[in-house]
């Protein structure tokens, strides 16, 4: 295993880790990708808060965020969400027709498969299924956006 297969995983530990290399080498953010998942922690002076955001590319095997709780020689909150991201370019749709109640809305539980979403490319209606298991905390494309291949569309918590 190498050094970053052993900072990037799922456990809390390795999130712990991340804080600790940003607060002991004073950095703005670091920025982890391994395998279709991104793991981003920003930090700040001691009483800020850093931030970790959990980006899951779509990827053969459900990627889960996971909380993690913050070291105790660390004053900073540790915030961790997956995205559902666009898998191409195209017209996005959060209903199958104006009529019709979105397929998502912030607050729902969504699992593995579930389709999230429309995208329209060259006449052309895909479903997007979720590639992540979460609670919806908040849509970032409206219906009807032109989005681009990994753009977000969801932020979710882990359950």
């Amino acid at each position: 295993m190498d050094d970053e297969q052993a900072i990037v995983g799922s456990s809390a530990q390795d999130v712990r880790r991340l804080v600790e290399l940003v607060a002991e080498n004073g950095l703005a953010e670091l920025s982890v990708a391994l395998n279709g998942v991104t793991i981003t922690v920003k930090g700040g002076v001691p009483a800020a808060v850093a931030a970790v955001a959990v980006h899951a590319a779509p990827v053969h095997k459900p990627v889960e965020a996971h909380h993690a709780p913050v070291p105790k020689a660390h004053s900073s909150a540790v915030e961790v969400r997956a995205s559902l991201e666009a898998p191409m370019v195209g017209v996005y749709y959060r209903a199958p027709s104006p009529e019709d109640p979105p397929f998502v809305n912030v607050g729902d539980t969504i699992r593995v498969g579930q389709v999230i979403g429309l995208i329209e490319a060259m006449k052309v209606y895909s479903e997007i299924p979720a590639e992540v298991s979460g609670r919806v905390t908040a849509i970032a494309a409206e219906s009807g956006e032109l989005v681009q291949q990994g753009q977000p569309l969801y932020y979710l918590e882990s359950l």
